[in-house]
């Protein structure tokens, strides 16, 4: 199994940032997909995840800003981040699994909201 995020970087607040992960090594169309990360000095927090069926779920602290999608031909799942906090300062790591059970991680990618 392999995760590769991409799409982290440097946003001021209020801006916009597209995570990508590209999943491979594994059925990904039958995978339910999931988003967490980690702010320094902070355990990982779920943050959103995707069934195969399409169906979403996403933590309180992103739910209205905050959009997973996942296109099965291409193995990838995507994290639209909109309104976005200093809060929202952390590594976004893709995992396989739900917001209950996570197998496998992504080497995550780093998302830093500042002016």
């Amino acid at each position: 199994v392999q995760l590769v995020e991409s799409g982290g970087g440097l946003v001021q607040p209020g801006g916009s940032l597209r995570l990508s992960c590209a999943a491979s090594g594994f059925t990904f169309s039958r995978s339910t997909m999931s988003w967490a990360r980690q702010a320094p000095g902070k355990g990982r927090e779920w943050v959103s995840d995707i069934a195969n069926d399409g169906r979403s779920a996403y933590a309180d602290s992103v739910k209205g800003r905050f959009t997973i999608s996942r296109d099965n031909a291409k193995n990838t799942v995507v994290l639209q981040m909109n309104s976005l906090k200093p809060e929202d300062t952390a590594v976004y790591y893709c995992a396989t699994g739900s917001r209950y059970l996570q197998a496998h991680w992504g080497q995550g990618t780093q998302v830093t909201v500042s002016s």
